[in-house]
């Protein structure tokens, strides 16, 4: 505690604090804002499930940045290994063999499910998303993409099209072969499903019907993300994924799990696919991978896509793909889940801690229409009436029409919680190796901030 309290009088430091803010001011241009209605807050310093300002104020980290900070701020075990590893060997060009990266690949691939036996490293999530589509095209020898509205894929150009949700909308369609089409949302059903059954047979026709007509010999994969991620935690009902698998295999489609939000974990599953019985013929990661310590993702893939290259060279390929200290803290992340038993954790703490507040929250407020989730992801929805579901505020909402959620958090950051919003939606998204006293902590300081926006409801 003592060393904790150092560490935290070492960082208060008021006066670096506004000159920091001054400059990203002058020279930083931020991603998804209005530069002039932005005032970034400045971090000094992380540890574990907080992170903490310059003026000595911590905030409990509950959307894991971009939920991709799955085994916390300043993991000893993470940092020690890119440590290490530079002091052997910093950087080597991806035609190499080299021992992390090969170690990373072997540890993913024995951890995927079926023949997910070959690894193409990345930088990210979006060059993950771009080179499985690339991959399922050059193997099947078709072009047209199928993707669901509510997602979100990665924001470079093919990415950005392939994305359904309002992000996508300024992007100008950068590939005529993607086609979108509506998954399971049981909550609010876009087919006027009555039960979790009802919405998977009434999605899986949908489905079937617009491959039918779209020419099922045209269309080289489905990307579809397992559980909808930011847009919504979405556990699809029940049998949803294997009868859309099911399709794939009738009409020779391939499936590309997108779990660069969802896997290493954050469903309680080391991949998201494992609770559904699912083996998608790519699957794409990143962010849980090495939690964010340095950019890294990837694409898994399987025999028949690997042997499509066999005597045929890919066409594609990155500078720093497998880079050395990015794969480092992954293979240090497999040793964490390992020695604490880090799936157990995650999945104790969401059946005995997280569910029961919120189905507690979901009965006391009248602004939270539904709660779902699994693992260490959650989703509160918040609604203006129960009885209708209208939203608490609308799709893709304008500013002025947004004032429940701007109060909603803050209030959270007020009490030292920095939330997730989405919409009309909060998201619960923490360090998988989160405790439970902090844990508690944080959903009592969500009750509370519910509370004060109760007055938007009936």
């Amino acid at each position: 505690m003592r060393r904790k309290f150092e560490k935290h009088m070492k960082h208060t430091d008021p006066e670096r604090g506004r000159q920091i803010a001054e400059n990203d001011r002058k020279h930083v241009f931020h991603s998804w804002s209005a530069q002039d209605k932005i005032n970034p807050l400045p971090i000094a310093y992380a540890e574990g499930s907080t992170f903490y300002d310059y003026e000595g104020k911590g905030y409990l980290d509950f959307n894991s940045q971009m939920v991709n900070a799955n085994l916390g701020h300043g993991h000893p075990k993470l940092i020690q290994a890119i440590k290490d590893q530079a002091d052997r060997l910093a950087t080597i060009a991806p035609g190499f063999a080299e021992e992390t990266r090969t170690e990373l690949a072997r540890l993913i691939a024995e951890a995927a499910p079926g023949d997910l036996n070959y690894v193409f490293f990345t930088n990210g999530g979006a060059d993950a998303v771009e080179h499985a589509v690339r991959m399922a095209r050059i193997h099947t020898g078709r072009q047209k993409i199928m993707s669901a509205y509510r997602s979100y894929h990665g924001a470079t150009n093919l990415a950005m099209t392939l994305t359904g949700e309002p992000r996508r909308w300024p992007t100008p369609a950068g590939d005529p072969g993607v086609v979108h089409f509506f998954g399971p949302y049981t909550y609010r059903s876009p087919f006027w499903s009555e039960t979790p059954e009802q919405e998977t047979e009434r999605a899986l026709a949908h489905l079937e019907e617009q491959i039918i007509l779209e020419g099922a010999g045209t269309i080289a994969a489905i990307l579809m993300e397992p559980v909808v991620g930011g847009n919504g935690v979405l556990i699809p009902p029940p049998g949803y994924l294997k009868g859309l698998k099911a399709l794939c295999e009738k009409y020779g489609i391939l499936y590309i799990a997108d779990e660069v939000m969802i896997g290493f974990g954050r469903m309680g599953t080391m991949f998201a696919v494992e609770a559904f019985d699912v083996e998608p013929d790519l699957l794409t990661f990143a962010k849980g991978s090495n939690s964010g310590y340095v950019p890294l993702g990837g694409v898994i893939i399987n025999e028949a896509i690997r042997d499509t290259f066999a005597q045929t060279s890919y066409p594609g390929g990155l500078t720093y793909s497998g880079h050395p200290l990015a794969c480092a803290p992954g293979v240090a992340t497999f040793e964490v889940f390992r020695e604490d038993n880090l799936l157990d954790h995650i999945n104790d703490l969401a059946e005995r801690v997280i569910k029961p507040a919120l189905e507690e929250m979901k009965e006391k407020h009248a602004c939270v229409g539904d709660v779902r989730g699994m693992g260490m992801f959650w989703a509160i929805e918040l609604v203006k009436d129960k009885e209708t579901r209208e939203p608490l505020v609308p799709f893709a909402p304008k500013p002025e029409e947004n004032q429940p959620m701007v109060e909603y958090t803050a209030a959270c950051k007020e009490r030292g919680l920095w939330p997730h919003t989405h919409f009309n939606r909060t998201h619960i998204a923490p360090p998988l190796t989160i405790t439970e006293e902090d844990l508690v902590r944080g959903l009592g300081i969500i009750d509370e901030a519910l509370g004060e926006i109760d007055k938007y409801a009936n």
